[in-house]
């Protein structure tokens, strides 16, 4: 292992990172690394450039920050799929690993930290191939079905693969991830750490009146339900599922939708086709500091994934006390227990199947007309939330594994 006295520096691979486009594995990121002591670890990162605006190193919060490949003025998430940043994504995969070894001249750096494997595993295997001595954290956020992975990967699986088995060690943020880094050939101990959420500012006791602005911002009436979901505007998250269950659903039931992506003109020509469309809104991208008064003045936060690697904004929702409705797809069975399903363990939300909006939509009528269940079990779900999945119990248990993995005492 390399050694730079008491300080130890640790380089992340990531595809992106801070300030835009940001999603749960860069909030991972930052959540953790701000509260681990600066005396003690210093970050690098590598990541992509992507926006021209940003410069090529900067500091964010606790990371210095190396951005690499093609980038243009002030992109949209459609330039995302476009020449010249489709290349991107291709380019990491070398370009990263001959940045780190650039970087490892003149810095020394006695560990390396993966941050999806999909995106990361080949840069970070080739480097450990090439330092053995130095330390390789593989984490897996991801949250695609990891068949799909796979597949994408095929072309370049022996690179692939390595990644998993040449690493120090796993760090899944579920166990259905554990479980997939063991048959790609990770062969050391694993450690299950989940996201975490801020629970200080998400189950923040708002002011009435705070609330009701931001009921008036929504144009929320008295009687009006809204449901809301917080995720990227693609297939796997299902939201086409819940608008269709609009169709079974009192007319006084809407859904928010916060978030971006590609399949956004295709959810809008669907709402139109469900003639849906005073009942759906497309709210945009929304600051995560903004989100826990958002989600006081909604009622059901719903987010029933196809494949989901864990999913932040389902613990964020019970943080901020609301009834959450979600598949038991990949991760989510680690925190969500339905009182049906999962008749052993105290009930932290309701579950559906995926591709189900019938089930949707009774799941949704029962909510409305069982209030004091709702409050039994948000507030078994908030109570879960605060004892596991707060960011300093996170940070906490990452700073043990950084530490056994760098023989730090």
């Amino acid at each position: 292992m390399c050694s730079n006295g008491d300080m130890k520096k640790v380089l992340i691979f990531s595809l992106n990172y801070y300030p835009r486009f940001i999603g749960g594995a860069e909030v991972a990121i930052k959540e953790i690394t701000d509260r681990l002591p600066t005396d003690t670890f210093e970050f690098h990162m590598v990541t992509l450039h992507i926006d021209s605006a940003l410069p090529k190193r900067e500091r964010i919060g606790n990371i210095i920050i190396h951005r690499i490949g093609f980038a243009v003025a002030r992109p949209s998430i459609a330039d995302l799929s476009q020449f010249p940043l489709h290349l991107n994504k291709f380019y990491f995969q070398i370009g990263a690993y001959i940045k780190a070894v650039q970087l490892h001249k003149k810095e020394k750096f006695d560990c390396t930290w993966a941050m999806m494997a999909h995106s990361c595993a080949i840069p970070a295997g080739l480097f450990k191939k090439r330092f053995p001595n130095v330390k390789y954290l593989l984490t897996l956020q991801e949250g695609d079905p990891p068949e799909h992975i796979e597949k994408l990967m095929r072309p370049v699986w022996p690179l692939f693969k390595q990644g998993f088995v040449i690493a120090d060690a796993l760090q899944p943020i579920s166990t259905f991830l554990q479980a997939w880094g063991v048959r790609m050939g990770f062969k050391g101990e694993s450690h299950v750490i989940p996201n975490g959420v801020n629970v200080a500012e998400f189950s923040h006791a708002f002011k009435s009146d705070e609330i009701m602005q931001m009921k008036e911002h929504l144009g929320k009436k008295e009687r009006d339900v809204y449901m809301v979901t917080t995720s990227r505007l693609v297939h796997k998250n299902g939201i086409d599922d819940v608008m269709r269950a609009l169709q079974f659903l009192p007319e006084n039931v809407s859904f928010l939708i916060y978030g971006i992506g590609p399949d956004e003109e295709k959810l809008r020509a669907l709402a139109s086709t469900l003639n849906i469309e005073d009942r759906v809104r497309f709210m945009g991208q929304i600051a995560h500091e903004k989100m826990p008064l958002m989600l006081n003045a909604c009622d059901i936060f719903i987010r029933p994934s196809r494949s989901e690697g864990m999913g932040n904004s389902f613990i964020e929702a019970m943080a901020a006390g609301l009834p959450v409705v979600a598949t038991q797809e990949g991760g989510i069975p680690d925190f969500l227990f339905d009182e049906k399903r999962n008749p052993g363990k105290p009930s932290t939300g309701w579950a559906v199947d995926p591709n189900s909006p019938e089930q949707i939509a009774v799941v949704i009528k029962n909510i409305l007309e069982n209030s004091q269940k709702v409050r039994d079990v948000t507030k078994v779900a908030r109570e879960m939330v605060i004892k596991k999945y707060d960011w300093n119990i996170v940070s906490q248990d990452m700073r043990a594994l950084f530490a056994q993995l760098l023989g730090i005492a």
